[in-house]
């Protein structure tokens, strides 16, 4: 399918192929039949893309400090990559659109096939033929609104949830600055809510435009438009201002200030400068709120992404029902959108749109739609090397189909694979631009968004599973049921009965199955094996995580989606215990830190012991609240007189006989490339797991058992299947 995209380095929008997502759980499918262009957020994405990586570090001080930080933790060289990748990437563009629905998800039951709705979000409602899009972002179309009228929706919200923070009451006097889409819809907003409204904006065409529609009145701005604002509200200053410009300059902000009432209100809606004059805010003693874009549940994931809505009695109105709100004032026709629509262009010529918004084309704009041919046939695959010369196969190899392809995938595991000679064959994520961009940095010959794709590919020896954990565990089932070779990243599961069903198809499956626990390949774990390893007596290990915060509401603090830090992290220091004693573990006992905050997750911080079957023992603290300059994991292991010490897989000791035996790796080493190697040796020879079921089974169990500890205080006995 056809979807605009921009790439982050050159800022160079294009239109490109991708693949037709595939339905998910709580999101619906629709085909696109028009979208709108924003054109002040998407003008800003744009030019912020154009700028230097100069100039950008002078704006973005927070995103400097991100990169510097990383660098510390991860060492210069990955986060050089990291930051390379992620400005070789492309980005979608767009989030208002409307269609109609093609399909719908697990858990959708407000929408059908075929019904008419408007859609949002960003990353969500972009400019593509067919759009993804969780449920509370999806609102029917009435009756009478056209697609087109539809694709408002988005907008017609955000200027809807300001006018609803301004608290507008019957015959006010408002002021809209900046007569840009936003604000004309404002303009017709406040009228349908009884007020009286001024309209003030550089562009004199965009002043005539807010009369027809309305406004009381409208000037452009100049040395005496606050002289005429407070001639138009009698002297006494406007009840309501609300400020939807796009500049950089402080002037509306001052101005609002100026022609404000004692006790009046200012809403920002729009982007501006926020150095607040105190002088005349001070002395009319006036109230300032920054609108949150289109209404509560913006930025909360658990209503955007995973469908929670908010009570009805006690949230009027959230983005939704705000978007359902608009919709409707245009179907009564007490909103009206075509007079705003200055340009429509066919989805193909989407580069001479954003020209156009960027001011390259030095021509007048106001709404500029996408339209698309909503009949035309689509494809689930892109393919890759249409027209390239086909590479020679080698009867032997490594053909690996990638399903998922985050950070951790594309920096570290897909960069080991091609070292080793791996082939790549197919890459799925849920994101068909990600899959695209990713295919042709890799030289995959397939990109897809659909799972089945990669699982059922005849070419596929190997399926990599690197999506969020709750598909894990089924995904590796339904790869194993066909005889591939997994290779999946931590955890495997997210509770007991998914990892019973996983085990017994990789018990019945022909292929492999391999769990990306990389640390037990890495060459200073091995070393410290090798050193205990005539040992008759069992083992003591300290396990430090300087782990840091993940905000509560993460994606992997979801227990459904992510299941947890436990569950998800600690797994590695688990088995890498197990590795290093040569025994399972057979009971956990763990209690967390009580923060008693409600921005803290508990579980973030941890203390656990293990006990294992040959009488060793194991403790691990999980800590969030260390700083960052510490490394993060340290690990000391204590056996017969000796002790060797691992920090942070860069540097060890070992002592023995009263003397210590450094040794150092020029970089850290995690063992993600042994461990590929590895991996990559077991497909072509067959030969027996690499890391045993049993081994994989007790280390996912024991996190399970941890949590349950957790809960309830208590020593808890690691088991196997029932």
């Amino acid at each position: 399918m056809k979807q605009v995209l921009q790439n982050r380095k050159s800022g160079k929008v294009s239109i490109g192929e991708v693949p037709v997502p595939a339905v998910q759980p709580g999101r619906v499918l629709v085909r696109t039949v028009a979208s709108l262009i924003s054109a002040g957020t998407e003008r800003a994405s744009v030019e912020s893309a154009r700028k230097s990586l100069v100039q950008e570090a002078r704006e973005r001080p927070d995103l400097v400090k991100s990169v510097i930080d990383r660098a510390r933790k991860d060492g210069i060289k990955n986060t050089f990559d990291a930051v390379r990748g992620k400005l070789a990437s492309s980005q979608a563009l767009g989030y208002s659109a409307a269609g109609s629905v093609m399909a719908v998800g697990d858990g959708v039951t407000e929408f059908v096939p075929g019904q008419r709705v408007a859609c949002a979000g960003v990353g969500y409602a972009s400019h593509a033929e067919v759009l993804s899009v969780p449920k509370n972002l999806v609102a029917p179309l009435p009756d009478d609104v056209d697609f087109e009228a539809g694709a408002f929706g988005t907008l017609g919200a955000i200027a809807l949830q300001g006018v609803r923070l301004a608290q507008p009451t019957l015959g006010e006097s408002t002021l809209v600055i900046g007569l840009g889409l936003v604000g004309q819809l404002t303009v017709q907003l406040l009228k349908a809510n009884g007020c009286r409204v001024f309209g003030i904006d550089l562009d004199q065409s965009r002043v005539d435009l807010a009369r027809q529609l309305g406004a009381d009145a409208a000037a452009r701005s100049g040395d005496d438009t606050k002289a005429a604002v407070m001639n138009w509200s009698a002297g006494r200053g406007v009840d309501a201002v609300l400020i939807t410009a796009a500049t950089d300059s402080n002037e509306p902000i001052e101005f609002a200030g100026e022609v404000s009432r004692l006790k009046g209100r200012v809403v920002v809606v729009g982007m501006t400068g926020l150095s607040i004059p105190r002088a005349s805010y001070f002395k009319r003693e006036l109230s300032l709120q920054i609108s949150m874009s289109y209404g509560p549940g913006r930025y909360d994931p658990d209503y955007e992404e995973r469908g929670h809505d908010y009570p009805f009695g006690y949230v009027r109105w959230t983005e939704n029902r705000n978007i359902e709100a608009f919709l409707e004032l245009v179907n009564q026709g007490r909103v009206a959108v075509e007079p705003l629509i200055s340009h429509r262009f066919d989805v193909d010529d989407a580069e001479r749109a954003y020209e156009l918004i960027a001011g390259d084309a030095e021509e007048s704009y106001l709404a500029v739609l996408l339209v698309y041919e909503p009949q035309r046939e689509l494809s689930r695959t892109v393919d890759l090397v249409a027209g390239m010369k086909p590479r020679a196969r080698r009867e032997q190899s490594v053909r690996v189909g990638v399903i998922g392809a985050g950070g951790y995938v594309t920096g570290m595991l897909l960069p080991q694979f091609k070292t080793a000679g791996a082939e790549f064959v197919s890459v799925a994520t849920a994101s068909g631009v990600t899959a695209v961009d990713v295919g042709r940095k890799f030289g995959f010959k397939q990109a897809a968004s659909d799972a089945i794709e990669i699982i059922e590919d005849a070419q596929v020896n190997l399926v990599v599973v690197g999506t969020r954990h709750d598909t894990h565990a089924e995904l590796a089932t339904k790869a194993l049921q066909s005889n591939k070779h997994v290779l999946v990243e931590k955890p495997l599961a997210l509770n007991d009965e998914q990892l019973d069903t996983v085990l017994r198809a990789a018990a019945d499956s022909s292929g492999s199955l391999m769990v990306g626990f990389n640390r037990r390949f890495a060459p200073l774990a091995q070393k410290a094996k090798e050193f205990f390893a005539e040992r008759q007596a069992p083992l003591s290990i300290l396990y430090r995580v300087n782990a840091g915060r993940i905000p509560r509401d993460h994606w992997i603090q979801d227990p459904v989606q992510g299941g947890g830090r436990i569950i998800g992290e600690v797994c590695h220091f688990v088995d890498l215990m197990q590795y290093l004693t040569g025994a399972a573990p057979v009971s956990v006992f763990a209690e967390p830190v009580a923060a008693e905050r409600n921005d803290v997750v508990n579980h973030d911080s941890v203390f656990i012991t293990l006990r294992f079957a040959d009488g060793s023992n194991g403790s691990i603290a999980y800590l969030a609240e260390g700083d960052k300059g510490l490394t993060k994991e340290r690990i000391e292991i204590f056996g017969e007189g000796k002790t060797f010490v691992i920090d942070d897989f860069l540097q060890a000791s070992a002592y023995r006989n009263g003397r210590e035996e450094k040794s150092a790796l020029r970089a850290q080493d995690k063992g993600q490339a042994e461990e590929v190697k590895q991996v990559c040796e077991r497909v072509l020879s067959g030969s027996a797991p690499l890391i045993p079921l049993n081994e994989l089974e007790a280390t996912t169990r024991a996190t399970f058992r941890i949590l349950d500890s957790l809960r309830t205080g208590q020593p808890i006995q690691v088991k196997g299947e029932a």
